[in-house]
C-alpha cells in the first residue's frame, strides 16, 4: 500500500523519537498493538480527513488494515461524542487539519549542550489554531476516567509530543482529547508553557519538553555527533 509522503520526509518527528526509545530502552509489548494504532488512525481520519475514509469498503488511504463493521460503527460513535462536547467542537470549529510544521533550525538545550538536529525537525498536528497558538491531539483511548486517560498519556508519552509539537510551532497553549471507545466519554487534558511553574499544566509541558531534550540529544549523539568524530 502506498505511503502517505509525510511519512518519508527526511526530518525527525516525534515517532523517530519513540522508535529510539524503544530501541535503547525495549519494554514488553501486549498483543493488539496494530490494531490500536490502526483504529487511533481511523478516527483521526474520521474526525480531520473524511475524504481518506472509505465507508463501502471499511478502509481508510494510506492505512494497510482492514477495519470491520464493528470498528467503524464504533468510530463513528466516538466522532459523535468528540463533536457534542463544547470545547472539543469549538476548537474543531476553528482548527486547521492534519496541519504540518518543518523546523530546520530547531535548537535544544540538554543540561546546557546546545545542538541542533542536522535533518531538521516536523510534526504534523490533528488540531492547529494558530490565531490562537495553541494545537491538540485526538486520543483513541481505552480509558473510561480523567485518571486512567491521564495515566495513559504519561504511559505513552503524550506529554513529551506535545511539548515537542508546541515548541516546533511556537504555540503556547495544546490539550490533548481522549475519546473512550469503552464509554464514549470525552477527556481534556490541557497544556500550558505561559503558566506559573506552579500550575499542573505548566509542569506537564516542562516534563514533555524534558523528556524530548533527552532522547534529542541521544538521537544527536548516534546520527549526528557520530558524524562529527568520524
Amino acid at each position: 500500500m502506498a505511503q502517505d509522503p509525510y511519512f518519508g520526509r527526511p526530518e525527525v518527528s516525534n515517532s523517530d523519537l519513540t522508535a529510539l526509545k524503544n530501541l535503547l530502552y525495549p519494554r514488553e509489548e501486549h498483543g493488539g498493538k496494530e490494531r490500536a494504532y490502526a483504529n487511533g488512525t481511523l478516527l483521526d481520519n474520521m474526525i480531520t480527513e473524511i475524504d481518506k475514509v472509505d465507508f463501502y469498503n471499511l478502509t481508510v488511504k494510506y492505512c494497510d488494515y482492514q477495519f470491520t463493521q464493528e470498528e467503524f460503527d464504533t468510530a463513528k460513535k466516538m466522532k459523535a461524542a468528540f463533536l457534542k462536547d463544547p470545547f472539543a467542537k469549538m476548537i474543531n470549529d476553528a482548527a486547521d487539519f492534519q496541519a504540518i510544521t518543518l523546523n530546520h533550525n530547531f535548537d535544544i538545550d540538554y543540561n546546557g549542550f546546545k545542538f541542533q538536529l542536522s535533518a531538521g525537525v516536523r510534526c504534523k498536528w490533528d488540531l492547529l489554531v494558530r490565531d490562537w497558538k495553541m494545537g491538540g491531539d485526538i486520543k483513541s483511548t481505552a480509558a473510561t476516567t480523567q485518571d486512567q486517560f491521564m495515566t495513559a498519556c504519561h504511559f505513552f508519552d503524550y506529554f513529551r509530543s506535545r511539548a515537542w509539537y508546541m515548541d516546533l510551532e511556537g504555540t503556547n497553549k495544546d490539550v490533548l482529547i481522549g475519546i473512550s471507545k469503552k464509554n464514549f466519554q470525552v477527556f481534556k487534558i490541557f497544556i500550558d508553557k505561559t503558566a506559573p511553574l506552579t500550575d499542573p499544566a505548566r509542569q506537564l509541558y516542562e516534563l514533555g519538553k524534558a523528556q524530548y531534550q533527552e532522547l534529542a540529544y541521544k538521537y544527536w549523539l548516534l546520527m549526528d555527533g557520530l558524524k562529527l568524530s568520524a
